[in-house]
This record gives structure tokens, C-alpha cells and sequence, in this order.
């Protein structure tokens, strides 16, 4: 604030001392260079030369402030937008509104907030400056300032009319946007490097990437096009303001109403008087553009969850009597009209491990999703202990699941903190996280590492080592067991591993998860059938349940699916001399 009002009080200051030293420099030429006549020249010249330096110092001075304001404001912006992006319904995230509406929060918010800040110090640095400039021109008269004013409205109604213009369009070509980037990321990313060369994909992408482009760039050079007639009509208008004005000034001089120091006292500060008065009215363009823009980060941020915690929740839960138990439960996923579940209801015994095998789109990762309440149901209950999971505060809920995602994140971090960052709420225990390591079977692989559980791990940081997709796995199970927790939920935790890695695993977690409560869900019958509870899941529903001798013995479709895996894996035995954790449910289509 203080730089701001020195810095509007500047150029009156020099407009001032310009006057001064023409007149002198003009009773100098008069007396021809005596010193009477020189020392007033030489002292005005003096201080117009000090406000000159002081300008420029105040100016590299706000540039350093700047920076500040601008690291500073960034980086609280960025963390709003990452605490509201944590917080925000999982349902949000599969959404393309999800897409849109976070890419105009990314892509403005970072700058928008610090240029708003800006045009607001640049509005009262402009403000005080015109206040000053037009004290200096009411007494040659009253109505200059509002000539002042009437030789750059029109620059301003053009700067709010395109500001609108293109915040209109911006806003209908988001989703093009994105897939411009999205086509941009394939081309260049290295999760789609080795697809793109093989499939030889660049002349599917690369067309697809320049024709949005193309649109996209044809309509934005069209509507700045049709802007230029308009802000040179502008600029015509505010010429001829100034050419009027200048002209009735230099008459008065010329009548003797006036010196030459007068006249260069008014032409500098009418003109640098229309020049703040521009850059005022065009400040208040872009605080009115950058609140546009500001608009959706504040949408964003006064997003509310749908699943949060209640007002007085109830604590979980810190090991389960009874069990868990879905309760008449019915959802539909956002946007769709079939619900996946209908008058689901299923009990998950304290101590004991479910496995839920059935085939892709029966419900089973939705299952999932409800026990870690992602998602609400629409009518039913989920329950702990007789408990509705609403109860429950949500981060409490949480901290007493542990979780293996179908597709889990590979973290660029080092091997042990990929596998802590299951538990970050205590303290690092190293030996937990060996422990964990050793049951998910990735312990030997880790202590190869050239670093061993320092070793960063993937290709994005210096000197990172890669993993196979069975290895990496078996890294995001360390992580979900690391978490000492009363319940955990697997889902398709050995995808990606061998049947000899496979049956050694489910050895260790048999003795890791003693009781604690379990659901297991797979294609593999191998992992199935050694769970205490099997239940199989069709469109929805339950379609039978038991452990593996009950199923089998019963000639179900259990049964009738373990026959023909039995005999495909025979197969596959005699033809490659070992067995598979093959896929009777849908083939192709399975993670396996």
C-alpha cells in the first residue's frame, strides 16, 4: 500500500516539475545562462531527476514484491484446490463435469488470483494517480477530467466486451481443450510410448490432435479479428479528444493565458492523465475478466461432499464382534439408471475371509466401494457391528480399512516410503514395513535394489529403478498391509502374479490377517478356494454361497466353473508342464 500511493503520486509530481523546468529553462535562455537564472533551472532539473530515479527504483522494488505475492498466493491457492480435491465425493471424479470444471480451476487458478491482486494495486495505484493529475488540470478547467474520462470509455467498453466474448468461448471449448491435451499426453507420454509405436498410433493421434487444434486456433485468431475494427475506433475517439483538447490549449497560449511551461504542463499531463485513465478503466476490464475466471475456482471450493461425517459421530469399532453386514442395499452410479445393486444383502463374519468371485460387471468392486464409503447407498444400510457406516466419522471409518485398489497407484518414491504410505497418520516403524513387505513377497526384491528400500523407484526421478507389473503389485499389497487394521479388503490382489507366487502368498497373508476380517475379491478359484466363505455374485445378486467343498458338492454354477477350470489348467499343465491361476469367469476380459 505504501508503494502503491507513492507510486500514484509520481507522475503528478513530474508533470509539476516538467512545468517548472521549461519555465526556468525559458528565464534562463532570457537572462542567456546567467546564474540567477540557471540555479532554479538546475534545481527543478534536479528533483525531476530524483522523482525519474525514484519511479524507477519503486518500480524494480514492486517487480520484487510481486514475485512474493505471487509465489505466495500460488501456492495458498494450490493447496485450497488440493485439500477440496481430497475432500470432494469419490462420484465426483468419474464424471466429465469432474474433467471440465477441475482443467478451468488448474489451468487459471494458479495465475488468476495473483492478476486480480495485481489489477487491484495497479486500480488504487491508477486512482490515486488520476486524483493527483486532475488537480493538476482543474485549474486551466473544470471539465477536463471529464474529457479525461470521455477519451478512453470507449477502449473500456471494448476491453469488457471482448473479455465476455472470449470467457463465453473458453468456457464452451473446455471439453475440446482437454482433448487436445489428452491427445497431446498419448503422443508424448511414456505410460502410451511402447502401444504408440507398436500400434504405430501416431497417425491416428497426431491428425486427431492438429484438426482440434485447428478449430480451436481458426476460432480464436476469428473473434480477436473482430476486435481490431472496434478498438481502433476506439483509439480514433481518444485521438480526437486529445487533438481538440491540445488545440484549445495551445490558442489559450497563444492569447497569453499561458506560458510554454504551461502548455508542456498540460499536453504531459492530459496525455499521461489519458494513459492512467486507459490503464484505470482497463484494470477494472481485468478484475472483471479475472473474476470470471475466479468464478469456477470458487464454485469449486464451495463444493460440498454428499459423504461426510455427522454432526456427532459415533467412534468405530477398534476390532470387529459381530462382522459386516449390507443391509438391503440398493445404488445406482451417478449419471446411470440401472442400479448395480437391488435389495443387496450380505454378511461378512468377524475374524473370517470372503472371497466374492462372479463375472466382470456383477458387483463386486461395487461392494468394495461401498464398504470404504466412496459412495453412500441409496436405500439399505452399510453396517459394522450393527452400526450404519454414516455414523461413523468418515476419516475414523477409514483408518480402520486397509485397502488393495484393482488398479493401485505406483508411486514414484523411494520402495519403503511406497510401502509407509499405507499407515501416514503414526510414526514410521521400519519394521512393520518390512514385515509387510515379507507377507506381500516383495522383501528379496526390494534388498536387490542397488538402494535397497531407499532405491527410488520409476523413471520420472534420478537414478529410478523399474518394476515389473507383478512386482509393483505386490509392492501396493505391502502397502495395504502395512496398515494395521481390523479390515481388509482386497480386490484382485494377485492379477499379476505367477500361481507359484501366488500360492505362497496367500500362505503369509492367511497368518498376516488371523483376526481380522476379509474380503477377497477374484477371479482366480485358485485364491477362492481357500478363503473360509466363497459367495458368487451375478448382475447383482447373490447367486450362491458356501465354502469350496459346499459349492462344489452342490453342482452350482460354482461347481460347473471349477470343473472347467480344473480342466483347462490340466490342460495347460500337460501342454506347458505348469498351472495357471486362469480365468473361468470372462477370459479376455479378466486382470489375470
Amino acid at each position: 500500500m505504501v508503494l502503491l500511493v507513492i507510486q500514484g503520486l509520481l507522475p503528478a509530481a513530474s508533470v509539476v516539475l516538467a512545468k517548472y523546468v521549461v519555465d526556468a529553462a525559458v528565464i534562463a535562455i532570457a537572462v542567456q545562462g546567467a546564474w540567477e537564472g540557471l540555479d532554479l533551472l538546475i534545481l527543478y532539473a534536479s528533483l525531476l531527476a530524483l522523482v525519474m530515479l525514484a519511479t524507477q527504483i519503486l518500480e524494480s522494488i514492486s517487480r520484487w514484491v510481486s514475485i512474493a505475492q505471487s509465489e505466495l498466493v500460488g501456492d495458498h491457492i494450490r493447496a485450497l484446490v488440493h485439500h477440496k480435491s481430497a475432500e470432494t465425493d469419490y462420484a465426483y471424479y468419474e464424471s466429465p463435469e469432474y474433467y471440465d470444471e477441475l482443467y478451468r480451476v488448474l489451468e487459471e487458478s494458479q495465475d488468476r488470483p495473483l492478476a486480480l491482486l495485481t489489477s487491484v494495486g495497479g486500480f488504487l495505484r491508477d486512482a490515486i494517480a488520476i486524483v493527483a493529475m486532475a488537480a493538476v488540470l482543474i485549474p486551466y478547467g473544470l471539465w477536463l477530467p471529464a474529457a479525461l474520462v470521455l477519451s478512453t470509455f470507449p477502449a473500456f467498453l471494448v476491453l469488457v466486451r471482448y473479455n465476455r466474448q472470449y470467457h463465453s468461448w473458453w468456457h464452451r471449448r473446455t471439453e475440446d481443450y482437454r482433448r487436445a491435451q489428452y491427445f497431446d499426453q498419448v503422443l508424448t507420454h511414456s505410460f502410451t510410448a511402447a502401444e504408440v509405436r507398436v500400434f504405430g498410433l501416431k497417425a491416428l493421434f497426431q491428425p486427431a490432435y492438429q484438426a482440434i487444434r485447428l478449430v480451436l486456433r481458426c476460432e480464436r485468431i476469428a473473434l480477436e479479428k473482430r476486435q481490431v475494427l472496434v478498438r481502433l475506433f476506439a483509439a480514433f475517439v481518444g485521438l480526437l479528444v486529445v487533438a481538440a483538447v491540445m488545440a484549445w490549449m495551445g490558442w489559450r497560449v497563444m492569447r497569453g493565458d499561458g506560458s510554454l511551461g504551461d502548455l508542456a504542463l498540460f499536453y504531459q499531463a492530459f496525455t499521461r492523465g489519458q494513459g492512467l485513465m486507459g490503464t484505470l478503466l482497463g484494470g477494472v476490464g481485468q478484475m472483471y475478466e479475472h473474476g470470471l475466471y475466479l468464478g469456477h475456482l470458487f464454485e469449486f471450493l464451495d463444493r460440498k461432499p454428499s459423504v461426510a461425517s455427522p454432526p456427532s459421530p459415533v467412534m468405530p469399532p477398534e476390532r470387529l464382534k459381530e462382522g459386516i453386514r449390507l443391509k438391503d442395499v440398493t445404488f445406482t452410479y451417478p449419471g446411470t439408471v440401472v442400479p448395480v445393486l437391488e435389495h443387496f444383502n450380505l454378511f461378512l463374519p468377524a475374524g473370517e475371509i470372503v472371497a466374492i468371485v462372479g463375472e466382470n460387471g456383477a458387483g463386486k468392486s461395487t461392494v468394495f466401494k461401498l464398504l470404504t464409503r466412496l459412495y453412500d447407498p441409496e436405500r439399505g444400510a452399510v453396517e459394522l457391528d450393527g452400526l450404519d457406516l454414516r455414523r461413523f466419522d468418515v476419516e475414523e471409518l477409514r483408518s480402520r480399512i486397509t485397502a488393495l485398489f484393482q488398479l493401485p497407484v505406483n508411486y514414484h518414491a523411494s520402495a519403503g516410503e511406497s510401502i509407509m504410505m499405507g499407515d501416514v497418520a503414526r510414526p514410521s516403524d521400519k519394521m512393520r514395513m518390512v514385515q509387510a513387505a515379507k507377507s506381500a513377497g516383495i522383501h528379496e526384491r526390494i534388498l536387490r535394489l542397488p538402494d535397497g528400500y531407499d532405491s527410488q523407484l520409476g523413471k520420472w526421478f534420478t537414478d529410478g529403478q523399474e518394476l515389473s507389473g507383478g512386482e509393483w503389485q505386490r509392492l501396493a499389497l505391502a502397502r495395504t498391509l502395512y496398515r494395521d487394521a481390523p479390515i481388509i479388503l482386497l480386490d484382485e490382489p494377485t492379477s499379476r502374479m505367477d500361481s507359484w507366487s501366488e500360492a505362497d502368498w496367500f500362505d503369509r497373508f492367511r497368518r498376516h490377517s488371523e483376526g481380522k476380517t476379509t474380503l477377497l475379491i477374484t477371479h482366480r478359484f485358485s485364491v477362492a478356494r481357500n478363503a473360509d466363505r466363497i459367495v458368487v455374485m451375478k448382475n447383482g445378486a447373490i447367486e450362491e454361497q458356501g465354502t469350496h467343498s459346499e459349492l462344489v458338492a452342490r453342482g452350482g454354477p460354482y461347481s460347473v466353473s471349477w470343473e472347467r477350470q480344473v480342466t483347462e489348467a490340466n490342460v495347460i499343465e500337460d501342454e506347458r508342464g505348469d498351472a495357471t491361476g486362469y480365468d473361468i469367469w470372462s477370459g479376455f476380459d479378466a486382470p489375470s
